[in-house]
């Protein structure tokens, strides 16, 4: 709290150093995201699709934090691109299969060499027990935030 007891002293808010840090991530992917033709969500997209082949597109919207809308529109750039192939039709159910092409592939593995490079850079000064320490203590407030 402020000297007048109200609001937030940022300076020791963790919520407002959660979002620095944040932002600061996201400047660091689009930088190098950016050559490559991708957005974060187009990574995030590429990354789901190769870890859970067969991800339905409202489960990948969940996981790269878009709406299935949103998603939709992704996947299409993606397509357009040659990143991705969908299929025509459903072999069962609704969902359109979704698969990386070898292009997607290829740009995926830079993608990540990038990504896993800012994230190196942004742990360098953190060592092997207090990363171990944040994983845990994101894992918690995210809990408690859901539950």
């Amino acid at each position: 709290m402020r000297q007048d007891g109200s609001g937030i002293d940022l300076e020791l808010s963790v919520g407002y150093r959660l979002k620095v840090a944040t932002s600061a991530l996201h400047a660091a992917m689009e930088e190098v995201l950016r050559p490559l033709g991708l957005t974060i969500t187009h990574y995030s997209t590429l990354e789901q699709l190769a870890q859970r082949p067969g991800v339905s597109s409202s489960d990948l919207a969940r996981g790269t934090f878009v709406t299935r809308q949103s998603m939709s529109t992704v996947l299409q750039t993606l397509a357009a691109a040659g990143l991705i192939t969908r299929a025509d039709t459903a072999a069962h159910g609704r969902a359109l299969p979704v698969e990386l092409t070898a292009v997607g592939r290829e740009r995926l593995a830079a993608a990540s060499a990038a990504v896993l490079a800012v994230e190196r850079r942004m742990l360098a000064d953190v060592d092997e027990p207090g990363l171990i320490a944040l994983r845990d203590l994101l894992d918690r407030c995210t809990r408690a935030l859901r539950a």
